[in-house]
């Protein structure tokens, strides 16, 4: 695969940061560069960590399924992008009400802000958006990709769009997270399907 498809990976599997990195800059007012560099970094460590770990273990199963690897990736990649097109599209009463409860709520949301940005609060919520960055990491074990390449572009992607996805949130609120999940899912799926079509020899 090539240099295109790693960064197409990397940058789909940073939108689950990003949503949730919006999420949490619609309840912070005017954060500072520093604070939203600084949970941008915890997003970007444990998103470059969690597909090392996947690769682990779909290295040690590898000789199990080493047949049918394009199918294994291919199925893989597309439940992810599924996953992630259905998350995009569902309503969520939170995110419908988030800059309104934003915007009366201001006052009282300083009072919370710290905990909003607690290093452990960041942390649970980089580790629930990055159980998709696991199972990438198990599809990669099957491909023609550098782990240490896609780890790293995953790693980096996320913690740019993350480190944006808090600044940005207070102004352009969560709406645009679901667009990104959208989009990043359509284009797991058509990897996936390329994948797939590329083995047949379709392509």
């Amino acid at each position: 695969m090539s240099i295109l498809s790693t960064t197409l990976i990397a940058m789909s599997m940073s939108t689950d940061a990003f949503a949730a990195a919006l999420a949490k800059g619609v309840h912070l007012k005017k954060p500072s560069l520093s604070k939203a560099m600084r949970m941008g970094l915890i997003f970007g460590t444990v998103e470059f960590l969690m597909p090392l770990l996947g690769w682990v273990i779909g290295h040690f199963s590898k000789a199990l399924v080493e047949n049918y690897d394009h199918w294994v990736a291919f199925t893989l990649l597309g439940l992810i992008g599924l996953k992630m097109i259905k998350e995009g599209l569902s309503i969520d009463e939170e995110d419908e009400n988030q800059n309104i409860e934003a915007a009366q709520a201001a006052p009282k949301k300083r009072k919370k802000k710290k905990n909003q940005t607690s290093f452990f609060r960041t942390l649970i919520t980089a580790c629930s958006t990055s159980i998709d960055s696991l199972t990438i990491g198990v599809s990669v074990s099957f491909l023609s990709l550098d782990i240490w390449t896609t780890a790293i572009a995953i790693g980096l992607a996320t913690f740019t769009m993350s480190s944006f996805g808090i600044m940005a949130g207070h102004y352009i609120g969560a709406r645009i997270g679901k667009i990104a999940e959208i989009i990043g899912g359509s284009v797991l799926c058509v990897i996936g399907l390329s994948i797939l079509l590329t083995h047949l020899g379709f392509i």
